[in-house]
């Protein structure tokens, strides 16, 4: 009789794990979904669609749900600065990298590289915990992220390159967007994301508005807007609900380990599906930017409760949600 709850707890834990693998593989296949968009529309087209949509699909969700709309001054004020570095600035250089280089490249880069930018930043600028370990995970991320570079060749070499180099700076965008979050989004996460996703869905319509006459809408296919409504509905709603309750259920720490899973189904889905690779270059880079994002990103996160040299008031609870870098 006292294994009954027992199980319980397991099978309810089993199933908070197998909901945050699938938002991770959910979020890893946005990476060469997007790539097959930007094949058939402008880069600036395609991040219009996807989070047009997807803050359409959020907002019917917060209104299902019977989550409130009302909104103060200040609340518009955050959630437009937030949407214009979050889901504007970020997708723009997103879908710019995806128009110029593999999916591949994108999947490594921006999920593994993003906590390195954020963790260095917070470190540098936000006096959080440092440890000899910490450092050499920063160097060795970073370094990483050379290597990868280095070993960008080819026939479409520069191309791919400018690619990466986009990739870089919209893992930078999305670690400010991170660092700057906490503060700009309160209260109901859905609520705060869906409102950000539409008021950078507004900036990305502006930039997308020359380029909508040239696009051949009659000849889209149905797979494509079978695409769009995918990217919508799983990597940008379903993925961003099932993790903050995946969050909630486990913890940012436990979450944060999840994350690293992304890259590897958006590098298999780039692999499977568009024939996309790397060279042993490439490889070498992308696991020593793994190896060195893991001990930048949990060498920074409080320690247990009970820990003497680490008191409960001065937990550094930005260094927990910082690092949960969604990459979308």
């Amino acid at each position: 009789m006292s294994g009954a709850p027992e199980d319980g707890k397991r099978a309810s834990g089993a199933s908070v794990y197998a909901m945050l693998v699938l938002t991770m593989a959910l979020w890893g296949s946005a990476f060469p979904a997007s790539k097959v968009m930007v094949g058939d529309v402008p880069h600036q087209v395609a991040a219009l669609l996807r989070f047009g949509f997807g803050g359409l699909v959020m907002l019917a969700w917060l209104l299902g749900t019977g989550g409130r709309l009302a909104l103060t001054r200040r609340d518009l004020a955050r959630t437009a600065l937030a949407g214009s570095l979050g889901v504007f600035g970020y997708n723009t250089l997103f879908f710019w990298g995806l128009a110029l280089a593999p999916s591949i490249d994108g999947s490594i880069i921006v999920p593994v590289f993003a906590p390195v930018i954020t963790s260095a930043v917070a470190v540098l600028f936000f006096r959080e915990r440092t440890t000899v370990m910490r450092v050499a995970g920063l160097a060795l991320g970073i370094g990483g992220a050379v290597v990868f570079l280095l070993g960008v060749g080819g026939p479409a070499g520069g191309r791919r390159l400018l690619g990466d180099l986009v990739f870089l700076a919209a893992a930078c965008c999305w670690s400010a967007y991170t660092l700057v979050s906490k503060r700009l989004l309160t209260g109901d996460p859905v609520r705060a994301t869906a409102l950000a996703t539409l008021s950078g869905s507004v900036l990305l319509a502006l930039v997308a508005l020359p380029a909508l006459p040239a696009v051949a809408w009659g000849s889209l296919s149905g797979s494509f807007w079978a695409i769009v409504a995918y990217l919508a509905v799983g990597p940008t709603a379903v993925a961003y609900v099932f993790y903050y309750r995946g969050v909630q259920a486990v913890g940012p720490a436990t979450a944060t380990v999840m994350m690293f899973l992304s890259p590897v189904f958006g590098a298999g889905g780039g692999a499977l599906f568009l024939g996309e690779g790397l060279n042993l270059v490439q490889g070498c880079g992308a696991l020593l930017m793994t190896g060195g994002a893991l001990p930048a990103v949990f060498g920074g996160l409080p320690r247990r409760k009970g820990d003497p040299e680490e008191p409960d008031e001065v937990v550094p609870e930005r260094a927990a949600r910082t690092d949960t870098t969604e990459a979308r």
